[in-house]
C-alpha cells in the first residue's frame, strides 16, 4: 500500500468511529425533522453522511464521472438501523478502495463531467482527499448543527463539546 493511502486509511478508521458517535445521537423519532423547508431532513442528512466515503470511493474507480447521469437525491431512511448499516458498508468500501490504490492510479487524472462538459480534472488522490474525506466532515458538521438545534447532547468530535469532555 502506498504511504498516502495508508495515512488516509488510518484517518478513515478514526473518523468513522467519530462519525458513528454522532450518528448514534440521532433520535429515531426525529428522522423526518428539518430545520428549514429547503434543508434535508435529519434522516436524509444522517444517511447521506453515512454514505459519503463509500459513494465517493465507488465513483473514484472509474476515470470519469458524468454527474448529469446521477441522482443526487437522498432517500428518507426508515430507521437508525438503516443509517448504521449504510455507514458500515460505506466505510468498508472506502477502506477497500484505499487498500487497492496503486501509486499510478492515485496520480492518474480523474474527471467530473456534466454531459460533455468537463467540470473538474484532478489527480484521483485529490478526489479522495478533498471529496471523500473533506466532504464527509462537512456533512458531519451539518449533522452536529441539526442535533444542537434539537437540543441533543453532542459527543466529542475533536475535543470537548459543550456536552462531553473526553479529557475529564
Amino acid at each position: 500500500m502506498i504511504p498516502m493511502s495508508q495515512a488516509m486509511l488510518v484517518e478513515i478508521q478514526q473518523e468513522a468511529a467519530t462519525t458513528r458517535r454522532v450518528l448514534e445521537r440521532v433520535p429515531e423519532n426525529k428522522l423526518a425533522w428539518r430545520p428549514h423547508q429547503k434543508s434535508m431532513t435529519l434522516g436524509q442528512l444522517a444517511l447521506h453522511t453515512a454514505g459519503v466515503p463509500g459513494g465517493i470511493a465507488k465513483i473514484s474507480q472509474a476515470d470519469e464521472f458524468d454527474a448529469s447521469q446521477a441522482n443526487f437525491g437522498v432517500k428518507q431512511p426508515e430507521s437508525l438501523g438503516e443509517i448504521f448499516a449504510a455507514h458500515d458498508e460505506s466505510v468498508r468500501g472506502a477502506e477497500d478502495c484505499l487498500k487497492a490504490l496503486t501509486q499510478e492510479k492515485a496520480n492518474a487524472t480523474w474527471r467530473l463531467k456534466m454531459g460533455t462538459k468537463e467540470v473538474l480534472a484532478i489527480p484521483r488522490a485529490a478526489l479522495l482527499r478533498s471529496i471523500m474525506l473533506n466532504h464527509w466532515y462537512h456533512h458531519r458538521g451539518q449533522l452536529s448543527v441539526y442535533l444542537r438545534l434539537l437540543d441533543v447532547p453532542l459527543p466529542s468530535i475533536y475535543g470537548p463539546s459543550a456536552d462531553e469532555n473526553p479529557f475529564a
